[in-house]
């Protein structure tokens, strides 16, 4: 395998690392699944990039893979996710330890995101993250008008989560 690129990966995927981890928080209920995930993730991420153009930024790219992989392996399983075999790849990446007692605040927002279907996460994830309606439509491979119509609706069925 060559260097470069696995240098040139390893630093993009850790300067980045907490895309990932929002996507795991956003389609996992728990420590080991959420690892399981990003595991999976990180070999996906790793697998396709050599196919990376850079077209778009690296960020935007890897919110793509990583949102990809969740809702299909979510979509597999519906409740437990299955992983590659980390062992497999041969370089290791300084993972940053996710403490989800420092979110507390979020619970509320994560429990009502998770009743949502999984375009939907996606949507609220993207919002979230203050990417453009460009970005989204980019991202999930949809509209920008597509992209609007869709986040005012997922806003109103939030608020009918919300206040019943």
């Amino acid at each position: 395998m060559d260097k470069e690129l696995e240098h040139s990966f390893v630093t993009n995927l850790e300067q980045n690392q907490n895309i990932v981890h929002k996507v795991c928080r956003i389609y996992t209920n728990d420590r080991d699944s959420h690892n399981d995930l990003f595991q999976e993730i990180t070999i996906q991420l790793w697998k396709a990039y050599p196919k990376f153009r850079g077209d778009a930024k690296f960020s935007t790219w890897m919110y793509r893979v990583s949102l990809n992989t969740a809702i299909t392996l979510y979509r597999k399983s519906k409740r437990s996710i299955k992983t590659t075999d980390f062992d497999a790849v041969d370089f290791r990446i300084k993972v940053d330890e996710y403490d989800d007692e420092e979110e507390q605040q979020l619970k509320l927002m994560y429990a009502t995101v998770k009743q949502l279907n999984d375009i939907e996460k996606a949507l609220v994830f993207l919002y979230l993250e203050d990417k453009s309606y460009k970005e989204i439509a980019e991202t999930l491979g949809i509209s920008e008008v597509n992209a609007r119509v869709k986040m005012n609706r997922v806003k109103t069925k939030l608020k009918k989560i919300l206040n019943p």
